[in-house]
């Protein structure tokens, strides 16, 4: 708001002389300035203008935060979203420990499952096998699953993930090869159905995965695949690195590779508190050693069957473990991020009260100038 003062000498007089009210402004100025300054807010040129020349027009240009009542209720909006991204960030911190518990809990599971595998797999690495999930094709068509988060506020993860699938594609069309999608969160789902790369479906990521979830997921992607519709599967999510880092990533999940599904070493990141301060700490675990069976062992089935049955179990498995480790990476980016805004609003909440305080003396400093100005056209 611009607001236009006009002083003006024509006024009715109250039986003091223009040239006495010109000299009493001129003693205020100066009583006004020594004033401001003891208070850190110096006269400038224009008001001095104003002051001295009764017919100078002066437009002030509009200023953060102008009255104190706007002032504070600027202070009051600071402090109550800087209560709310700290209690997002306490949120996502025991979202955390929740999927890290869920990871703990599927180890002993996983671990079993993978030295099984990798038994079979030595017993029949001299065997030609007959597994759709180990074929190898030529690549015409990719399936490609893209792993975001379902909401925002979690700094840049949603568009990192974004933008390396959108690379994958690029470099996928530019060798003539076809690319369908599979979206896993809302975020990853609402831009690419805007966009051409055709949409096979759209699945929503939970902040809690779950072995249904994925059991569900790869019973898309493998009847797809014995059906033909592509001829491999690519994985792209968020890999964990720590709190305030993870680098997204893209493996092929179908088909396998037969000379070791490379048996990968896996980390554990366990929550803890340092000084006050949540801290990460990483615990290597290397990668499940074979189960060692008999040469003359009896297996009622064959172990090729076995294996055709076990694939699809260890499928599901790697894409639980996909999804808990993107999870992660979300909350722990909106942690981060959270952290960020609450240090932004304390530091704007400070300047905020350091401009209330100074508005606050400005106006305390004008009412003693005008009693005092007051009292002495009184006593005059």
């Amino acid at each position: 708001m611009i607001h236009k003062r006009t002083w003006s000498m024509n006024s009715p007089t109250t039986g003091i002389s223009s040239t006495f009210r010109l000299s009493r402004m001129l003693s205020l100025l100066f009583t006004a300035g020594a004033a401001a300054y003891a208070f850190n807010a110096p006269v400038t040129v224009v008001q001095q203008r104003a002051a001295v020349s009764p017919t100078f027009r002066v437009e002030q240009a509009p200023q953060m935060g102008a009255t104190i009542r706007e002032l504070r209720d600027r202070v009051s909006s600071v402090k109550n979203t800087k209560k709310i991204t700290s209690a997002m960030k306490l949120v996502a911190a025991a979202k955390v420990r929740r999927a890290q518990e869920a990871v703990l809990r599927s180890r002993p599971f996983s671990e079993t499952l993978e030295r099984i595998l990798g038994g079979l797999l030595q017993r029949l690495k001299t065997e030609a096998l007959d597994i759709p999930l180990l074929q190898q094709r030529e690549a015409k068509k990719v399936c490609l699953v893209s792993i975001t988060g379902d909401r925002g506020l979690c700094g840049a993860y949603n568009a990192n993930a974004i933008k390396k699938t959108e690379a994958r594609i690029k470099e996928l069309k530019a060798q003539g090869v076809e690319v369908e999608l599979v979206t896993i969160g809302n975020k990853g789902s609402t831009y690419f159905k805007k966009r051409v790369t055709p949409v096979r479906k759209a699945i929503p990521c939970t902040q809690a995965p779950s072995a249904k979830q994925a059991t569900e997921i790869s019973s898309e992607l493998l009847s797809s695949f014995y059906a033909g519709d592509f001829d491999r599967v690519e994985l792209v999510y968020t890999t964990f690195i720590s709190m305030i880092s993870s680098v997204p990533s893209i493996r092929t999940i179908v088909p396998l590779l037969p000379g070791g599904i490379e048996m990968e070493g896996d980390e554990i990141f366990k929550m803890s508190t340092k000084d006050g301060q949540l801290s990460i700490k990483k615990e290597p675990i290397k990668a499940a050693a074979p189960q060692e069976f008999a040469p003359d062992m009896i297996f009622e089935q064959e172990p090729s069957q076995l294996l055709n049955a076990i694939l699809p179990l260890y499928l599901n498995g790697q894409i639980l473990r996909t999804l808990q480790e993107s999870v992660a990476s979300e909350l722990a980016s909106r942690m981060s991020a959270m952290q960020a805004a609450t240090d932004n609003a304390k530091d704007l909440q400070g300047r905020l009260e350091r401009e209330m305080n100074r508005a606050r003396q400005a106006k305390i400093t004008q009412e003693l100038m005008e009693i005092i100005a007051g009292a002495d056209a009184t006593g005059a």
